[in-house]
């Protein structure tokens, strides 16, 4: 009797963990901002092709110094990880729309741009640009502009616990009917994402989606309408006419 008492607790322990998660993410909308900072496109975007990457140039240190132990499959899963992610957030720019589902309790959808440092997300609720100076969070409901310095942390309140760093994972890839399955395990002792499974497109290597792990809960964000190169510089730019009535709350110096 008392093993099933226990197991009762656990389990209503576990619930009010799940709906406390869910409940925070609902208050600041924010789930969207995470999977698409940085692969986390979610790109990670939230990622990847199985010719050299174009990589940056710390990046391509990075990848010189890598362990030469590595599996064949570990260093061809980076292979296509590394050039789909240059594919999403290299300086020819890149746009696709997303749809996050989680367990049917959290739903969102949207279309992002990225080009280098400068990027766009447009959803159900919020607009943002990024010039890669300024970030200005537009929440149309509310009829509120939050700037923001461009690389600041107090932006988003899970941006420090879900950073994407392309270092601190291991890689594998699996065929699939779908296209290739590039795996990324958090490596031990990283914190924030503990995993993803990148589904990429076989010709085009363009992403298709990503189920990411985040502790308890895990979801799936599929990826559609993507392409790459030919974005604009104007589409990061905040168009502040448009927003004119709009309550200014200004947090640079915060």
């Amino acid at each position: 009797m008392r093993t099933i008492q226990n197991k009762f607790i656990i389990f209503i322990s576990f619930a009010a963990i799940i709906r406390t998660f869910v409940s925070d993410m609902r208050k600041v909308d924010i789930f969207p901002i995470i999977v698409w900072k940085r692969w986390g496109f979610l790109f990670l975007l939230i990622v990847v092709g199985l010719i050299s990457p174009q990589l940056t140039s710390a990046q391509s240190k990075k990848a010189k110094s890598a362990p030469q132990e590595q599996s064949a499959n570990a260093r061809q899963a980076r292979q296509i990880f590394d050039r789909t992610y240059q594919m999403v957030f290299g300086a020819q720019g890149s746009t696709l729309h997303y749809a996050v589902n989680i367990i049917g309790i959290y739903k969102t959808e949207g279309t992002i741009w990225y080009k280098g440092k400068k990027s766009k997300f447009v959803d159900e609720k919020y607009n943002a640009f990024s010039d890669g100076v300024t970030y200005y969070l537009v929440e149309r409901k509310k009829k509120t502009v939050s700037i923001y310095d461009a690389n600041s942390d107090k932006r988003d309140k899970y941006a420090t616990k879900f950073k994407f760093e392309p270092e601190n994972f291991l890689y594998s890839i699996a065929d699939s009917d779908e296209g290739f399955v590039v795996t990324l395990k958090a490596k031990k002792g990283v914190k924030g994402i503990k995993e993803i499974h990148a589904l990429i497109d076989k010709k085009t290597r363009y992403p298709l989606s990503l189920r990411i792990k985040l502790g308890i809960i895990s979801t799936t964000v599929k990826i559609s309408n993507f392409k790459s190169g030919n974005i604009s510089d104007d589409l990061f730019v905040f168009p502040r006419q448009k927003y004119q009535g709009y309550q200014i709350i200004d947090k640079r110096n915060e």
